[in-house]
């Protein structure tokens, strides 16, 4: 299996917490200040080798992206399956709740809904084998370290999984904005997945058919969509808002 660089303090320091397996640590020379050195810390009681080189090394290494004077050499990031993210959410006595991506392409977009998806407690991330962005780098950069702490399954076909969901009783409610249905008039209680579709044609025309129901966003402003990630963040909390409500009103 082939290794990857993770670099930029958070992200490091979230995949030394998460006792992913790390070949080495790049550090860059010079005075250490701040939380380059917690990470040198936990590296060091975990054994990992740390290397100290010049910033001109991290910079090659980074391609441009900033590394904030940290890099760290990883395994690649290890994909679940579906029965996977439901057993996490079986074992956590939960309904539930999945992020179904359709063809995101950006790896920024893909690390910001991560963060977005694991602060919301949903329990995984279903994504397209083709046609859409993969872990990488600058998805690990993007999510803060997040892609450390989500079930992410790679599937051949998006609509044959949400038949394969709905069969296991979920409601599929998918992001268009050419429905007539506002998200927040729409009960999302239950074994629920959320379908955001790509960055500029959204959700392709056969996975739509296969939504339960077709959820929009008000658009009050002269831009006529919001950035896929955008909306997946709204879409998300809205799933948290109302679980938290129902749990008041058992109380």
């Amino acid at each position: 299996m082939d290794e990857q660089y993770i670099f930029g303090r958070n992200p490091v320091l979230e995949i030394l917490k998460s006792g992913k397996e790390i070949e080495k640590i790049f550090i860059i020379k010079g005075e250490l200040k701040g939380s380059i050195n917690k990470i040198i810390g936990i590296a060091k009681n975990r054994n990992i080798i740390i290397q100290q080189v010049e910033k001109q090394k991290l910079d090659q290494i980074a391609k441009g992206s900033s590394h904030q004077g940290v890099v760290a050499l990883v395994t690649p990031y290890v994909y679940f399956s579906i029965d996977d993210i439901l057993k996490k959410a079986e074992s956590l006595e939960e309904p539930p709740f999945v992020i179904i991506l359709d063809e995101i392409k950006d790896p920024h977009n893909l690390g910001s809904i991560i963060r977005t998806a694991e602060c919301g407690g949903a329990h995984g991330i279903i994504i397209p084998k083709r046609r859409a962005a993969h872990v990488t780098s600058t998805v690990y950069k993007s999510s803060a370290g997040a892609v450390e702490h989500m079930m992410i399954a790679k599937v051949n076909n998006i609509s044959d999984t949400i038949e394969e969901l709905k069969d296991k009783g979920f409601w599929i409610y998918g992001a268009d904005i050419e429905s007539e249905e506002y998200y927040f008039n729409t009960d999302l209680g239950g074994p629920v997945a959320l379908v955001i579709g790509s960055e500029g044609k959204g959700i392709s025309r056969l996975v739509k058919e296969k939504c339960d129901f077709l959820l929009k966003i008000p658009m009050l402003g002269k831009v006529s969509s919001l950035n896929a990630s955008n909306a997946a963040s709204i879409l998300i909390y809205e799933v948290v808002k109302q679980s938290y409500e129902k749990k008041r009103k058992k109380i």
